[in-house]
Parts: structure tokens; sequence; C-alpha cells
């Protein structure tokens, strides 16, 4: 083949897949590339995940909870939760996920909205954006993961086996590649939290399709046991 044949050759047929949008590869890659680069704010993953909704991927997720019947319900009735008040969750009994719920994120500072109320919802992509971003916390406490980076991969590989995920696996990748170069003693550590997520999401049911908010009175230990879930401790 000459040289000139060879630097024009093109390996995949026209009726293969479309090529990718390159602006669209690029505003996934450019809050990539700030996490790798030690941004360790919320604001490159809510890049991240905004730019994902318009890549092929995203549908996949759509299309893999639709199979599961109370998940589809929720994608339909768009179900998003009040804002929860932790000082009315506080109230419930100790024990039960509403007042672990609170008293843990008012220890931490954190709040639910600051993950979910920035996307809007306008297809069944966006929705689920929104809804996993309200119940991340939810997530955190049903599954024992916590919010090290330790247990953020963890949980992040729990989603990943519970659904295809395309931001689990964009930061899954971040972690792996950013330990691998800058602190490879801690490799094995994160392995092992990457495999726990993914043994723990492949064996509980479908945490998505719970509405949490509706059984704030339920003890923890009961949702776990409904869900097939044995807390990790990492």
């Amino acid at each position: 083949m000459k040289l000139t044949n060879l630097l024009s050759f093109n390996p995949f047929p026209k009726t293969a897949t479309p090529q990718p949008n390159y602006w669209q590869l690029w505003k996934v890659a450019k809050p990539f590339f700030a996490m790798l680069a030690g941004d360790e704010s919320l604001k490159p993953v809510e890049e991240m995940a905004t730019a994902l909704t318009q890549m092929p991927a995203s549908e996949l997720v759509v299309k893999h909870l639709q199979n599961n019947h109370a998940a589809l319900a929720m994608i339909r009735q768009r179900y998003i939760a009040k804002p929860h008040n932790l000082d009315k969750l506080l109230q419930y009994p100790e024990g039960s996920l509403g007042h672990i719920y609170a008293s843990t994120m008012k220890a931490k500072g954190f709040s639910a909205e600051d993950l979910y109320t920035t996307v809007n919802i306008d297809s069944d992509v966006t929705y689920l954006n929104a809804r996993i971003g309200q119940t991340h916390d939810i997530w955190h406490i049903i599954t024992g993961f916590d919010t090290s980076d330790l247990g953020e991969i963890g949980l992040q590989a729990f989603y990943l086996a519970q659904f295809p995920d395309p931001l689990a696996t964009m930061l899954i990748a971040n972690s792996l590649i950013g330990v691998t170069l800058l602190t490879p003693e801690e490799l094995p550590e994160l392995l092992k939290a990457i495999a726990k997520g993914w043994e723990m999401g492949s064996k509980a049911k479908p945490l998505f399709a719970q509405k949490w908010e509706e059984n704030w009175e339920k003890p923890l230990t009961e949702w776990q046991t409904e869900l097939n879930i044995q807390p990790v401790a990492l």
C-alpha cells in the first residue's frame, strides 16, 4: 500500500458508529483533566455530568433502568422528593434512615440540594442525573461507603454494577489514573474498594427504584436487609 493511501486509510466503514462530536468529547475531557490536576471541588464533577448527558452512553442508563417497573414509573413521573428538611428528619427515631441521614448530613455540613437543584430536568437523562444527585448521600448511608476518596469510588463502583452510569465510569477511571501516576502505593486499596462496590452492587436490589423519602421512619438495618446489602466498613 502506498504511503498516501495508508495515511488516508479509514478502518471504520461509513456504516459504523457515527463520528464522535469532538467538541462534546472536549467538554467531558476538560473537567476530567481538571480533576487529575487536583481540583477536588464539585464543579468539574457537575460539568462532566452535564456534558455526559449529551453522550450516547447516558441513553443506555435510561434503557437499563426502564427494565425495572418501579424505576420506570419513577422516570415517567419524574419523581423528585421535596427538599430534605434535616431538622424534621432528626425527629424520627434513632436508627431510622431519616434520623441517621439527617445526623450525618448536619455533622458533615452537606446539603443534598447542592447536587441536583442546578440540573435542568428536560429529558429522562437529566431527570436521572437530578434524582441520583438528590439521593447520593442516602446511597452512602445505605451501602456504608463513607465520603473519603476510597468510599466515593467504592460507591461509584456500586452505581456501575446497578446501571451503566458513564459518570461513575469516568470517576473510577480518573481515580485509577491519578493514583497510578501520583500515589501508586494506594492502588491496592483503591482496587479493593472498586471490587467491593461492584460486588455489593451486583448482589443488591435496584436502589434507584426506592422512594426513600416516603419511608424515612424505617430502620436503616431493615432497608439494608430488604435490599440485600451487607454494609461495608472502609
